[in-house]
This record gives C-alpha cells, sequence and structure tokens, in this order.
C-alpha cells in the first residue's frame, strides 16, 4: 500500500489519535502519495471534465478527517479504508450538489466494472451510491467489499486484510455483491431484492 512503513505509518496514526497533533505533520507526508494514488485511480473512471479533481478530492477528505471525531486507528488499512469511505461521500456529494437528477438526467456517471455493467450501461454515481446503501442493509460486509475495492482500490489482498476475512471469501462476496448491484441498478426505482440476506 505504498512505500511509508507501515508501523511508521501506524505510529504516527494512534498518536494522532490519541489527540497529538504534530504527529499529522509527520502522518502527512507517509501516507498523501498513496491517497492520491487511489484517487486518481477512481477519477480515472470519471467522464471527462469531471469538476472534482483528484487533489480536491484528497484535501475535502482531509478536512473531514481533521473536522470529524477522534479515531482509534487499529492500523495504516483502517485509515485507507475511512479515507475510502470519505471518498465515496465526497464525490456522491458533489453529484448531488451539481443538481443531478436522481436517475439520469446528466448525473455524473462512473463505469463500476466491465465485467458488472458492460460500457453501455455505467451507472450514475448517486444511483450507485443508493444501490450500496441498499446492500449494506442486507449485507454489510458485501457493502464495504464494494467501497474498499471500487472507491478504494483496494486489492483482495488489502480487502481481507482490513475486513479480517480471508482473500476466497472477498472473492466471492466481490462476485456476488457485483451480480446483486447489477440487478439492482437494472430495476432502478422498484424495490431492493433481498437476495444476499445472510449470504
Amino acid at each position: 500500500m505504498g512505500t511509508a512503513s507501515p508501523h511508521d505509518v501506524t505510529r504516527w496514526l494512534r498518536a494522532w489519535g490519541n489527540g497529538d497533533e504534530s504527529a499529522l505533520e509527520k502522518l502527512v507526508p507517509l501516507v498523501y502519495g498513496e491517497l492520491r494514488r487511489r484517487a486518481r485511480r477512481f477519477m480515472g473512471r470519471e467522464r471527462v471534465g469531471h469538476s472534482l479533481q483528484p487533489t480536491a478530492l484528497i484535501h475535502e477528505a482531509y478536512l473531514r478527517l481533521l473536522g470529524g471525531k477522534p479515531v482509534d486507528w487499529r492500523d495504516r488499512s483502517h485509515f485507507y479504508a475511512l479515507s475510502s469511505r470519505l471518498m465515496r461521500q465526497i464525490l456522491v456529494d458533489h453529484a448531488r450538489s451539481r443538481g443531478r437528477g436522481k436517475r439520469g438526467g446528466g448525473a455524473m456517471t462512473v463505469c463500476f466494472d466491465e465485467a458488472l455493467m458492460g460500457p453501455a450501461a455505467a451507472p450514475d454515481l448517486v444511483h450507485l451510491d443508493e444501490a450500496i446503501c441498499a446492500l449494506a442493509e442486507t449485507d454489510e460486509r458485501k457493502s464495504r467489499v464494494v467501497e474498499l475495492r471500487f472507491f478504494g482500490g483496494f486489492s483482495v489482498e488489502e480487502t481481507a486484510q482490513v475486513l479480517e476475512v480471508s482473500p476466497q471469501t472477498v472473492l466471492r462476496d466481490w462476485r456476488l455483491a457485483k451480480a446483486w448491484l447489477q440487478r439492482e441498478m437494472k430495476r432502478g426505482d422498484r424495490e431492493p431484492s433481498r437476495a444476499l440476506e445472510g449470504g
């Protein structure tokens, strides 16, 4: 997950979480490059001319981290996972604030996965977020797999580490979650399926 030592990142995260503001000065250079890589990877899926750039996305996530309540950081994977969640929220908030319709109407589109949606059927980000939230109601772990893999750019192994499951479980969850989301994205406004409940 980058060139910084996992031990150093974890040490400064914990110090920052315990109220040491100077730890943040040491932490930012260690994590900035990795955050930028993840943001750039995700923003590469956006339409050309998107008004939010990777640097702005990172800075907004950083401000939200600073403005939020203190976090009891476990390790750098925990940090990147929370950062991924914040980036997802920022992008969805940005799409909504641009006055785009809930379903289409110029909504920001993202290519979720070629195998999932196909190049001609990229979903809008607001609709995708709603589908992920519906998935979380029935299977929180599968929604976290989508969040980490899609929004955070986590590998299967990194996702497994954050969720404390095996890589095989991540692959199974990812496959099932993509199938579920594909169906939900096609269904539109109809009642979400409970197909993954207990899965």
